[in-house]
């Protein structure tokens, strides 16, 4: 499908992958996948060209596998000066985090160019990763949300 370079466009994007996968892929992973695409396409408008015509080229695709379906969510734009790259952003900042979102959802995520302009993509496996495991015992002083102290 293909959105205004806008960032109404994101809104249509959600919208639309919304009414074709609720019934597909359990709520939470819907949740995400929309929050992805939502960022992907809001990259796009913010920092890159659009593709002839003023528009942002989006596309997702379910690949059937035994634990369930892989995910791949792309958008495709104009390019831009300088590929998609995880920023440090301080806490004032404004911007400067959507990547991380991306890479904290998805199971993997990247960048591909060429002579037209970049498509940024990102994959949802359908097994969940393992549960991490704690490398540090918490602060003597921390307490868990709800616990009184």
């Amino acid at each position: 499908m293909v959105v205004p370079h806008h960032p109404a466009g994101a809104r249509l994007a959600r919208h639309r992958l919304a009414g074709e996968l609720a019934d597909v892929v359990p709520p939470m992973l819907l949740a995400d996948l929309i929050a992805v695409l939502a960022e992907l396409v809001g990259n796009a408008v913010r920092h890159a060209r659009p593709l002839p015509g003023g528009v942002v080229r989006v596309a997702w695709r379910l690949r059937p596998s035994a634990q369930g379906a892989l995910i791949q969510l792309g958008v495709t734009d104009g390019g831009a000066s300088t590929a998609p790259r995880l920023r440090t952003a301080s806490a004032d900042a404004a911007d400067g985090r959507g990547l991380h979102i991306v890479a904290g959802l998805a199971t993997r995520w990247g960048v591909e160019r060429d002579g037209m302009g970049q498509r940024v993509w990102a994959e949802f496996d359908p097994t969940p990763p393992p549960p991490p495991t704690p490398t540090q015992t918490p602060h003597p002083n921390l307490v868990p949300a709800g616990q009184p102290r």
